[in-house]
């Protein structure tokens, strides 16, 4: 008898034994939950979710130990973005991030979380903001808007590929600074003197009906518009360019990486750097998110790829290389 209930006794102690860092784990403070809303592929945002974390471990924050990212891609359909960013306030996330095309499925989706924006238009016409120095309510960001850099693309063409050349210009209507940028390209083309060829695209097919027509027209280079779309098809954009020797400029590094020739812009993976350490890092220590202002670019680069331009036949002057703050050989 006695045996037996030492057996018995031994056998709890040991169950209590093993329970006891469950039950240590369950008093442990759950780590707060950033949730990353994407329009596009995860694929697509690789660079910017390193520099995201990269701005997180700057305000001391580490994915995997003292914070949890937690991501939605849309996969570029837009129409999934409101049932996206429901299911993100449904988790209670401390807080949202993303870029302009979510926006507006996380603002309507919550009032009361957190919301960070990387906007690559104007936060006040968008209807984020109503003041950039004390943005209130629930949400604030980084404004990279490049609406005005449109027309120094076209310069930069302009010096590369001389008049009487025409120059296209591939839109997106659906892209938030559509209408500034038509204004500031028409401009600057009548300033420049030289002709544009104005062509829509919304979709990979208008893309590739956009070079037919280019390529018809004998256009002598091409402005991609500053587009979220044009973004996720920088590729295939970069790849039309060098296949029909067409001297092309975007908006964003990445697309001379895929193979293109030129890019001038603000830098996407800094504004997601700084959305991490300066407002999301911020946020999850207490801060305010209608108390953070608005931050405009900090950092502007030229990226100029010779690979490309001599595959292009073109030499690139002595004076853009000097300008370049990257080459890429």
């Amino acid at each position: 008898m006695f045996d037996l209930r030492r057996r018995q006794f031994i056998t709890l102690l040991g169950g209590a034994a093993a329970a006891w860092p469950v039950a240590a784990r369950a008093q442990q403070p759950a780590v707060p939950v950033v949730g990353y809303l994407d329009a596009t592929t995860a694929v697509d945002s690789v660079y910017r979710v390193s520099a995201f974390r990269d701005g997180l471990k700057e305000a001391g924050f580490i994915d995997g130990h003292n914070v949890a990212i937690d991501f939605r891609w849309a996969e570029n359909k837009l129409d999934r973005l409101p049932a996206l960013a429901a299911d993100l306030v449904h988790r209670q996330v401390a807080v949202i991030v993303g870029q302009n095309a979510t926006m507006r499925a996380a603002k309507a989706a919550t009032s009361t979380i957190p919301i960070v924006f990387v906007s690559g238009g104007d936060p006040i016409d968008s209807g984020l903001v109503t003041n950039l120095s004390r943005p209130g309510a629930n949400i604030t960001g980084v404004s990279f808007t490049t609406a005005p850099l449109q027309a120094k693309r076209l310069g930069l063409l302009h010096e590369l590929v001389p008049p009487p050349a025409t120059i296209a210009w591939l839109r997106d209507p659906s892209a938030p600074s559509f209408e500034m940028d038509v204004r500031n390209v028409e401009s600057a083309a009548r300033e420049l003197g030289r002709h544009l060829l104005s062509l829509n695209a919304q979709s990979p097919r208008e893309i590739d009906a956009a070079f037919a027509t280019i390529i018809q027209s004998r256009a002598g280079a091409l402005l991609i518009g500053s587009s979220v779309f044009f973004i996720n098809r920088r590729r295939q954009l970069a790849a039309l360019a060098a296949r029909h020797g067409v001297p092309a400029i975007s908006n964003i590094r990445e697309f001379v990486v895929a193979g293109g020739l030129m890019s001038y812009g603000a830098s996407d993976a800094d504004a997601y750097r700084r959305a991490g350490s300066h407002y999301v890092g911020r946020i999850l220590k207490g801060a305010k998110p209608g108390d953070l202002p608005v931050e405009m670019p900090t950092k502007y680069e030229l990226v100029i790829n010779v690979v490309a331009a001599k595959a292009l036949g073109l030499d690139v002057p002595a004076k853009l290389l000097a300008l370049a703050d990257e080459v890429i050989e």
